[in-house]
């Protein structure tokens, strides 16, 4: 391997072409596809795909990897921040998200890519524990903000645990290949707030986690959650995501 994987940017490059035609089949690939990419690494993952779909735009942040992905057809690298750029702004606009997503990053890709609202299905590798709180059901350790961002907006279509040793270096931690389809706009603006502040502080109760960030006094927040059939010494966790949505009206 020429270029080594840097682990402050959380890489672990996909080396194995078996587990590529698994995230093909989960991905319901088709010859019209524009797909997103984000972390192309060595280009294992987006050579397979430039050779399936119309087109793949990849987002990497690291330009030592420029060798690596030179004369890939049918494929536009963007460098840069996935986080910092726009990806609405791309042509032609990409429909799929498909992504060894870097570890550090990835929960943060996939609740800012449920804002793109062109995005229509999604195959992720990350790691299994981060796959796992993606659809978690409430009143779970697993469940969180992004389960909630996520079920808002899409269903689970597939999933599949993949084996450490298909990556360099081998991680420490389990992976798994995650997929979903939207099936709503998603959480709005004041939605996603109130989501992220009611779980920013676990161990509190929701109605105290909210007045903490500063998005509604206490007894306010006791008052829309009475409206809404909870009591005001609930925990976020105990909430199901249309839930949050109440709530969200009922403290307007």
């Amino acid at each position: 391997m020429s270029v080594q994987p840097r682990k402050d940017l959380g890489q672990h490059f996909l080396v194995d072409e078996n587990i590529v035609r698994v995230i093909g089949g989960l991905a319901e690939l088709a010859p019209g596809d524009v797909v997103l990419e984000i972390g192309p690494g060595l280009g294992i993952l987006t050579r397979f795909l430039a050779e399936r779909v119309a087109h793949v735009h990849a987002i990497e942040l690291d330009t030592r990897l420029a060798g690596e992905l030179a004369g890939i057809e049918r494929t536009t690298i963007h460098w840069g921040d996935a986080l910092a750029i726009d990806a609405t702004a791309f042509e032609p606009p990409p429909r799929k998200l498909v992504a060894n997503l870097p570890y550090n990053v990835a929960t943060p890709i996939v609740a800012e890519s449920l804002r793109v609202a062109q995005l229509e299905r999604w195959c992720v590798m990350v790691q299994r524990e981060v796959a796992d709180r993606f659809f978690a059901g409430s009143s779970t350790k697993a469940y969180g903000a992004v389960s909630v961002l996520v079920r808002l907006a899409a269903e689970r279509t597939g999933f599949h645990a993949v084996s450490r040793e298909v990556f360099r270096p081998r991680p420490n931690v389990d992976s798994a290949l995650i997929a979903f389809r939207r099936i709503a706009p998603g959480a709005a603006p004041e939605v996603r707030r109130v989501v992220e502040a009611a779980f920013a502080h676990r161990r509190k109760t929701l109605a105290n986690s909210l007045a903490l960030a500063g998005v509604a006094p206490r007894e306010r927040t006791a008052g829309a959650l009475a409206a809404i059939g909870r009591r005001a010494d609930v925990r976020a966790e105990a909430l199901e995501p249309p839930e949050f949505v109440a709530l969200t009206e009922a403290l307007r």
